[in-house]
C-alpha cells in the first residue's frame, strides 16, 4: 500500500476530491487530510489526520528503543563483568536489564516524538501554514493508477506532492514530485 500526497488549495476543492475518491472506492480509513483548519474539516465531515501521521511518536519511539537496547546491553555486560549481583546471577536478570532499558528508551523516545512534527510532513509545512490542505491517500496497488488518473482529469488544482512507498515505515524517504 502506497501513500499518495496531494496539495489542495481550498476546502471546497478538498471536499470535491474526497467525494470523488469515495466514488472510486477509497474509504475514510484510507483518506486523511492535514490542515491547520481542523474546524473546517469537521464542518465538512472530512476525515482529519491522526497523531501517528502528524507527530513523530513511532519514529522517535523506535530510535529511543534502539538507544535503550544498546544501553541495556552495555549495562548488562558491565554487570556481568563486574559481577555486581554476584557470580550466580541468572541469565533472566541480564535479559531483564536489557528489556527494562529498551522499554524506558521507547517511552522517552515516544515523549520526544509527541513534541515533534512528523519528518515526512515537514516538507509540506509551508503549504499547510499558508492555508492549503495536504491529502494523504492510502492506495492499494490496484487503485493507484485510477486515483492518479481521476485527480489529473477531474482535479487539476490538486497538485501531486509526493509518493511514499510505505507510510508505515517512519524511516523511508518520500519521493517528492
Amino acid at each position: 500500500m502506497k501513500c499518495i500526497y496531494y496539495i489542495s488549495p481550498s476546502l471546497k476543492s478538498t471536499q470535491e476530491i474526497s467525494d470523488d475518491l469515495h466514488a472510486l472506492g477509497v474509504a475514510d480509513w484510507f483518506l486523511h487530510i492535514v490542515s491547520k483548519d481542523e474546524g473546517g474539516l469537521a464542518t465538512q465531515k472530512l476525515h482529519s489526520s491522526n497523531y501517528i501521521e502528524t507527530l513523530d511518536v513511532v519514529r522517535d519511539g523506535l530510535i529511543g528503543a534502539a538507544c535503550g537496547f544498546a544501553a541495556g546491553l552495555a549495562i548488562a555486560g558491565l554487570t556481568m563483568v563486574m559481577q555486581l549481583f554476584g557470580p550466580d546471577m541468572p541469565l533472566i536478570g541480564y535479559i531483564a536489564i536489557v528489556f527494562v532499558l529498551s522499554c524506558f528508551g521507547a517511552w522517552v523516545g515516544g515523549l520526544v516524538g509527541i513534541a515533534s512534527e512528523n519528518k515526512k510532513l515537514a516538507a509540506f509545512r509551508d503549504e499547510i501554514d499558508a492555508g492549503k490542505y495536504l491529502i494523504l491517500i492510502y492506495a492499494k496497488k490496484n487503485q493507484e493508477a485510477r486515483i492518479k488518473e481521476m485527480m489529473a482529469s477531474r482535479h487539476p488544482e490538486g497538485q501531486l506532492a509526493a509518493t511514499d512507498a510505505s507510510f508505515l515505515n517512519p524511516f523511508a524517504e518520500l519521493k517528492v514530485s
